[in-house]
């Protein structure tokens, strides 16, 4: 009995073209429209830089000097940090530490 070996033929990279087509194609995996990302909500960067840091809201809002009800409101979508709470938010996130040592009483 003899076998035939196939050759896998060699792969061929899709045109961008071709990838919006397949990815059109699946009924299951079809692209938002802009009502369904209107209808989303985003996670609240509070959120996310709390979990990051590991901390629970009570550890991270007195770490960090931020009342708890406006942290929740924050994290709940109930209200959205003003531009100066949204730097803040910034420098926690990029230096945690040093946003705690600046807040400790000399």
């Amino acid at each position: 009995m003899t076998t035939l070996r196939e050759t896998p033929s060699p792969l061929r990279p899709m045109t961008p073209v071709e990838i919006e087509a397949a990815a059109r194609a699946d009924l299951d995996a079809q692209p938002l429209s802009a009502a369904d990302l209107k209808r989303m909500k985003r996670t609240p960067q509070a959120k996310i830089i709390r979990r990051a840091l590991g901390l629970t809201q009570e550890e991270f809002a007195g770490r960090y000097d931020i009342p708890l009800g406006t942290l929740r409101d924050w994290e709940q979508g109930r209200s959205e940090p003003d531009q100066p709470a949204r730097a803040y938010l910034t420098a926690i996130a990029r230096d945690p530490e040093g946003v705690q040592r600046a807040l400790q009483p000399t």
